[in-house]
């Protein structure tokens, strides 16, 4: 369980990185930087305080008999890399075979969005999409594509602006079935 951390000590710990830095958190341009930096810490990691699988109980009925996958592409993707803190951005395609019901579409982007608002490995944030999904809806079938730009990798390190890692997780028909993939592939690129 994490140790709790109060508003005063987390912002004392920005002050400290501050004065860190060889700057002055006393002048001017920085007495507010410290609420300003916790206050966006907070929202970018607003996923710990959620259950994003609770956005896939609601399902619907009424497409029984759809065999064909749904698919939702291009998703944006925020999340931070849990080894910098450095932010990395991106796409996440969710595609789904339905077991007689469908989620609302936007439920989807919900998990992403619940799962990425956290300290994340992008290997990580895939498998926990893919798992939710197929422990919620128990659909015949998940796949889960993410491509993202690591800010870790793009401003600092190797320097290398604009290049994408590409994660997946594929479970059930997606798994088992080549040809399902490469139908899923051509949708991606043709769409």
């Amino acid at each position: 369980m994490p140790t709790l951390v109060t508003q005063a000590q987390a912002e004392a710990a920005v002050r400290t990185l501050l004065a860190w830095t060889g700057d002055d958190p006393n002048r001017s341009g920085l007495l507010d930087t410290p609420a300003r930096v916790t206050r966006a810490l907070r929202e970018f990691c607003s996923g710990y305080r959620k259950n994003p699988d609770q956005h896939l109980l609601a399902t619907f009925g009424e497409a029984e008999g759809y065999r064909d996958f749904v698919l939702v592409r291009d998703i944006a993707v925020i999340s931070h890399c849990e080894h910098h803190m450095l932010p990395f951005t991106g796409v996440a395609h969710v595609a789904y075979l339905p077991n007689r019901r469908v989620v609302g579409l936007s439920k989807l982007a919900r998990v992403v969005d619940g799962y990425a608002r956290r300290l994340q490995m992008q290997e990580k944030l895939t498998e926990q999409i893919a798992e939710a999904i197929d422990r919620t809806l128990q659909p015949r079938g998940v796949a889960v594509i993410l491509s993202c730009e690591h800010q870790c990798m793009s401003l600092r390190g190797v320097q290398k602006a604009g290049t994408k890692t590409v994660t997946r997780s594929f479970r059930g028909e997606f798994l088992d079935n080549a040809g399902l993939r490469r139908e899923l592939q051509d949708q991606l690129r043709d769409s």
